[in-house]
C-alpha cells in the first residue's frame, strides 16, 4: 500500500513521524504483489466495509500486477458470501435441533467446497431449500481453477479477520483449510497483516474533512 495523494502529503507535512510510521506499517506485509492486491480487494469489497476508494485503488493495482478480470471477479464472488454469516451466527441461537433430511446436499457441499462445519448441520436441517441455494451460490467461484484453492481460502481468511467483521469461527475454519491447501504460516500472517491495513483508512477518510473544515469550506 503506497501512501500517496494529497491526504498523505498533508499528513507527511504536518506530522512526519506519524507518516513514516504509517508508511512502515503499509510496507510490512510480505506477500506476492498480485496476491496482496487481490486480498486487499476482498477486504475493501466486503459487505462489512465497502470502501470504494480503496476498492478502486486495489483493483487498479491488481491489474497492474498482472491480475485479469476473471481473477478479480472470482475474488468478488468469494467475498460476496460473507452475508451468510447472518445465518451462521443466528441459527445456533435458535436452539432448534433436527435431523438432516437431505444427506445428498451435505455430500455435495463437501465434494464442491472440500470441508464441512457443524453449523451447516443445523442450517440444512432447518431449511434444506436455503442450504441448496447457498451451496450453488458459494460454489460458483470454486468452479474451474481461476485462483486455486489456496488463494480462495486466503481470501476467506482476509474477510473473516477484517476489523469490520472479525468472524472467529469462520476464520479458524479457513485458516485450517488454507493450510490444508499448502498455505504457510508466513503467508497467512501476511494476509492478516494486509487485512489490518484498513485502519489507515481512518486517516484517508477523516483528514480531508479536517482540512476542509480548517479552510472554512462549505459542504
Amino acid at each position: 500500500m503506497n501512501l500517496t495523494g494529497r491526504t498523505w502529503q498533508a499528513v507527511s507535512k504536518s506530522d512526519p513521524e506519524f507518516f513514516a510510521a504509517c508508511a512502515g506499517l503499509a510496507a510490512a506485509p510480505t506477500l506476492a504483489p498480485k496476491l496482496r492486491e487481490l486480498v486487499a480487494i476482498a477486504v475493501n469489497a466486503s459487505a462489512t466495509h465497502l470502501h470504494v476508494p480503496g476498492l478502486r485503488r486495489h483493483i487498479r493495482r491488481a491489474l497492474a500486477e498482472g491480475a485479469d478480470a476473471a481473477e478479480i471477479m472470482a475474488v468478488l464472488q468469494l467475498t460476496s458470501v460473507v452475508g451468510v454469516h447472518a445465518v451462521a451466527v443466528g441459527v445456533p441461537m435458535l436452539g432448534e435441533q433436527g435431523g438432516i433430511t437431505r444427506p445428498d446436499l451435505k455430500a455435495e457441499f463437501i465434494a464442491r467446497r472440500g470441508y464441512w462445519d457443524p453449523v451447516w448441520e443445523q442450517v440444512l436441517a432447518l431449511d434444506p431449500g436455503y442450504f441448496a441455494a447457498y451451496l450453488e451460490f458459494s460454489s460458483a467461484p470454486w468452479r474451474g481453477d481461476t485462483l486455486g484453492p489456496k488463494v480462495r481460502e486466503l481470501v476467506y481468511v482476509a474477510i473473516d479477520a477484517s476489523a469490520t467483521h472479525m468472524y472467529a469461527p469462520g476464520l479458524k475454519v479457513h485458516i485450517d483449510n488454507a493450510r490444508a491447501h499448502g498455505a504457510t504460516t508466513a503467508e497467512i500472517m501476511a494476509v492478516l497483516e494486509v487485512a489490518s491495513l484498513i485502519g489507515l483508512q481512518t486517516i484517508e477518510v477523516a483528514v480531508p474533512i479536517l482540512l476542509a473544515e480548517l479552510a472554512g469550506d462549505d459542504d
